[in-house]
């Protein structure tokens, strides 16, 4: 399969639209074309043990869930291990792709693969994902009416030269039995700002109506769950789902204040990997995630929150396998799809 081509469907299977804009997703590593893929390997890091699978397996493209490039590099050289890992990409015409937070956001992703240990529950995104692309342009809408041509010719030119306006529309209008333009157009926040002014500078503020533009929700589809357990079980029994679905001989927990390992969990919030920012604040009967900030947590057990942490990646490395599978039927078995053997949490209890 061509690499382009590839690429596409991916970007097709996962929008990256729904990565979080601090994030670096999509085709980080490009060999010179053309480049055709015939085995893709699937990592959860992409580490130089994993680099150096890649490399035994014949792999043309590796899938690394985790960015392996996140800050810009100044040089590639063989001085740091991330700069071999380009270097050894390079070298071996071996392409590296990254899909990240937007993995953590759709519907079939790795937060309801995690979701899935806590058994039978319904679930909803702590933060929805909005629609990328509607409206197309803009934050607000504004919209004024004025009888004076010649005035009106003044404010469009003027309007015109500021940037990040769209939509610029006049039409024919009647207000209050006069025949007057009424003009449109889509700004962004900063656009507002100077739009308002001219506005005003020329008195039509008075006649404005200035509109939120806000794009629809994507159903199922967001940063993190909130999940409702079909019927309530133990602290104690929800702790022993998660490490059965995680695989894991031990997780971390802090019970929560006047909680009790027999205490009930209806409601938990989730997030893989670093949880806190999604978490902070969600009223919830546990917290699951890989990791928290020690104030993060003692936060949660003051409020009778408990926490359940299973370390970064060990939340979210279990997806892969779920991932070859669908990602089998995506594209259509026109490629080989192997999961790392090598990838593994760089933490391990001593």
């Amino acid at each position: 399969m061509n690499l382009r081509e590839l690429v596409s469907a991916l970007d097709d299977f996962a929008s990256l639209s729904l990565a979080e804009s601090w994030d670096n997703v999509g085709l980080l590593v490009e060999p010179s074309p053309p480049h055709t893929v015939d085995t893709l390997l699937l990592t959860n890091d992409l580490t130089e043990e994993v680099m150096e699978e890649a490399v035994q397996k014949k792999a043309d493209l590796i899938l690394s869930y985790h960015p392996p490039v996140f800050t810009p590099l100044k040089r590639v050289t063989w001085k740091t291990w991330k700069e071999r890992l380009v270097v050894r990409a390079l070298e071996h015409r071996i392409g590296i792709y990254s899909p990240h937070t937007a993995y953590d956001a759709i519907p079939h992703g790795v937060n309801d693969w995690l979701a899935k240990g806590l058994g039978a529950c319904t679930s909803v995104p702590l933060r929805p994902s909005t629609a990328p692309s509607c409206p197309a342009e803009g934050t607000h809408r504004v919209e004024f009416c004025t009888d004076n041509t010649e005035h009106l010719d003044t404010v469009l030119s003027k309007i015109k030269d500021i940037q990040e306006i769209s939509c610029l529309t006049t039409l024919p209008a009647r207000v209050e039995g006069e025949e007057q333009t009424r003009v449109s157009l889509n700004c962004s926040q900063k656009a507002l700002l100077k739009v308002v002014a001219l506005l005003s500078q020329h008195s039509l503020y008075q006649r404005t109506e200035i509109l939120l533009l806000q794009k629809p929700l994507l159903p199922h589809t967001g940063m993190g769950r909130l999940c409702t357990l079909s019927e309530p079980v133990s602290l104690l029994d929800i702790t022993e789902r998660i490490k059965s679905h995680l695989k894991l001989p031990h997780i971390r927990l802090a019970v929560g204040m006047g909680k009790t390992l027999e205490s009930p969990v209806k409601k938990t919030a989730l997030c893989a990997g670093s949880g806190s920012s999604v978490l902070k604040g969600m009223e919830a009967d546990l917290y699951l995630t890989g990791e928290m900030s020690h104030h993060d947590v003692l936060d949660a057990v003051a409020n009778g929150i408990s926490v359940i942490l299973c370390e970064h990646s060990n939340t979210e490395r279990g997806f892969l396998t779920e991932l070859r599978d669908m990602l089998a039927i995506h594209l259509q078995n026109k490629v080989n799809i192997i999961v790392s053997e090598k990838d593994r949490d760089p933490l391990q209890v001593a």
